[in-house]
């Protein structure tokens, strides 16, 4: 089989072209004959063109017995999760000496594709490096992780090989959480970060807040998400993908939940950092965004713009020129 990628939205792509219809008509868990109106015959061409996509044995599709877009990625997924294009680092534009690598690091419920189209704002000679917790996108056979330090762990081991340059962490909503506790682990280990970027989590607390996401019922989940605005609305409006997302959402928000920080105040961070946020996040407020200057000797300030938990999905390009000088300020 090709070391081709597998992603949701690829096959999304293949089959809307096959169907000559919208992508955003072929969800994840609608049935190809009962909802999408797929007849063997289309149903043979789809199989044809993933077969050769993506280099399978010739009636591999068929013989499944797979019938919506999601089975029919967990298909594809499940026969290259040994392969180079699983795990949890994804580098769009992969470079042989690149002179910075900057890892992104995604919200609570979401995955890489947060960041997708983000490399093109980008100086042509920086690697972005995606990084992906399990249970999802290219890895949505593996175990969630629901413990903060176990996830490090999990992405310190895949990148520890790739911090042979100057590099930095951005991360947004928990993954500003885990970037944070990433670089307490370099702290230790080394090396350490040129730069850390914190979007759209306040600074770690000595006692929990009150909302404990991942303890609502289901409808009060998701009620609590559209409110806040916590949660982009297409996961949260189809009842099929928000089954599908739901236990992602509820690990990522156990991980969040029951993350303490250590009884003992911990040193300063001797990492340049800066915060980032939504004018009209109502989750995270500025004063949370701006503690989290006493946890680093050189705080960069607090970056907003115009929005709300999800403002970066609005200024892609200004975000990334913003970052990009933060960085460059750090590592000269």
């Amino acid at each position: 089989m090709t070391n081709k990628p597998v992603t949701i939205e690829d096959l999304r792509s293949l089959i809307a072209g096959v169907l000559e219809a919208d992508p955003q008509e072929v969800t994840d868990h609608a049935h190809f004959a009962d909802e999408l109106g797929i007849d063997s015959l289309l149903m043979l061409e789809i199989s044809t063109r993933v077969e050769n996509t993506y280099d399978v044995p010739e009636n591999t599709v068929a013989v499944s017995g797979a019938t919506t877009l999601a089975a029919l990625h967990a298909l594809l997924t499940s026969k290259t999760a040994c392969g180079p294009s699983a795990g949890p680092v994804i580098r769009p534009r992969p470079l042989p000496d690149p002179a910075v690598r900057l890892f992104l690091l995604h919200h609570a419920g979401g995955s890489h594709l947060l960041y997708r189209g983000w490399t093109e704002h980008f100086p042509e000679d920086w690697e972005l490096c995606l990084l992906e917790a399990p249970g999802r996108g290219q890895s949505p056979l593996l175990p969630l992780i629901d413990n903060c330090d176990q996830l490090v762990d999990y992405f310190h081991t895949a990148i520890a090989p790739l911090l042979d340059r100057p590099f930095g962490f951005f991360g947004h909503s928990m993954g500003a959480l885990v970037a944070y506790q990433l670089t307490r682990r370099l702290l230790e280990r080394g090396p350490l970060p040129a730069w850390l970027g914190v979007s759209a989590f306040g600074a770690p607390q000595a006692s929990p807040g009150a909302t404990q996401p991942h303890l609502m019922a289901d409808d009060a989940l998701r009620g609590w998400l559209r409110s806040a605005g916590a949660s982009p609305p297409q996961l949260l409006d189809d009842d099929d993908v928000w089954r599908a997302f739901a236990p992602v959402f509820r690990s990522d928000f156990k991980l969040v939940d029951t993350w303490a920080p250590p009884l003992a105040p911990e040193p300063l961070l001797p990492v340049p950092l800066t915060a980032f946020g939504g004018r009209h996040d109502k989750v995270i407020d500025a004063a949370r965004l701006l503690a989290w200057q006493a946890l680093t000797t050189h705080f960069g300030g607090l970056d907003t713009y115009e929005g709300d938990h999800f403002y970066l999905l609005s200024h892609q390009q200004r975000l990334a020129g913003d970052v990009t000088a933060a960085m460059r300020a750090a590592v000269a």
